[in-house]
């Protein structure tokens, strides 16, 4: 049960991050206005207390984890959002990344 509450929340926090990190992007890139940018704001900012959620209490374990999160769900977001078609090496390298988590947060210890 604990690696099911702990990649929930790996995809919660996937999802205020990236998410919030994109309403900014929208917000200034695309010139959609400061009321995207002020909720990039509040997304990033959910994205941190997520993290603190996690059943491991290692903040550089985590951090180092999500990142390899943070890869593959940013390539599922372009693709959803912006319909970025990744190429094979876009998904060979998101599946090592996503192995990485694997490695590094279920391994017995």
């Amino acid at each position: 049960m604990t690696v099911l509450r702990s990649i929930a929340l790996f995809g919660a926090a996937a999802v205020l991050e990236i998410g919030g990190a994109w309403l900014v992007w929208q917000g200034i890139r695309e010139h959609r206005g400061w009321l995207w940018i002020g909720f990039g704001v509040v997304a990033l900012g959910a994205y941190g207390l997520v993290a603190t959620l996690q059943p491991d209490a290692e903040f550089g374990r985590i951090l180092a984890a999500y990142g390899g999160v943070f890869v593959a769900g940013s390539l599922a977001w372009g693709m959803v959002m912006d319909g970025f078609r990744p190429d094979r090496y876009d998904v060979t390298g998101a599946l090592v990344c996503l192995v990485g988590v694997a490695i590094i947060m279920y391994s017995p210890r």
